[in-house]
């Protein structure tokens, strides 16, 4: 090797070793990025006297039952009626339905009344012994029987009820 080709080489070494230790420095001691996150839900409310949709509700589901994959399946078949998915896990409630229970302190919220409408079984309603971030609760067990095929997807509301709607970014 040529002494000339030996001092390119060390000099781009040492080009490369100084942008790496400045920008090394720079990272290190610059700021963190500490804006606010961008919502990640619109406030939509429905007046007492109009139709509440089913897309206005998030359904949290639990397995009370034996079946593997039943609290997704049945959430992934709620979503199919327009519901918005909440939290889907294995049941944790003293709750231990045969078919289907909601758990709420009001059974004649619209919400639930909409759910407990999508079942083929008789649901139960129990007041609620875990505590789950919005939505309606239901929890499903071993006698479960599937949603009826043509549920409504919308209830005229006694209330009005303020709904978190999910915003999508958009790339």
């Amino acid at each position: 090797m040529s002494r000339a080709y030996q001092a390119l080489t060390l000099v781009v070494a040492a080009a490369i070793f100084a942008f790496g230790g400045i920008t090394g420095f720079r990272l290190l001691t610059s700021s963190a990025d500490t804006a606010d996150p961008a919502p990640t839900c619109t406030s939509k409310t429905v007046k007492k006297g109009e139709q509440l949709d089913s897309n206005l509700v998030t359904v949290n589901v639990f397995n009370a039952s034996n079946r593997s994959g039943l609290a997704n399946r049945v959430t992934i078949n709620l979503q199919t009626n327009g519901f918005l998915g909440g939290t889907i896990g294995n049941n944790e409630s003293a709750t231990k339905p045969g078919r289907v229970a909601i758990l709420t302190d009001d059974p004649d919220d619209p919400r639930v009344r909409l759910v407990a409408q999508q079942f083929k079984d008789k649901v139960e309603f129990k007041k609620p012994d875990v505590t789950v971030d919005g939505g309606v609760v239901v929890i499903v067990g071993d006698d479960y029987s599937g949603l009826k095929s043509k549920a409504p997807t919308k209830i005229k509301t006694d209330r009005d009820i303020t709904a978190c709607v999910p915003r999508v970014a958009l790339p």
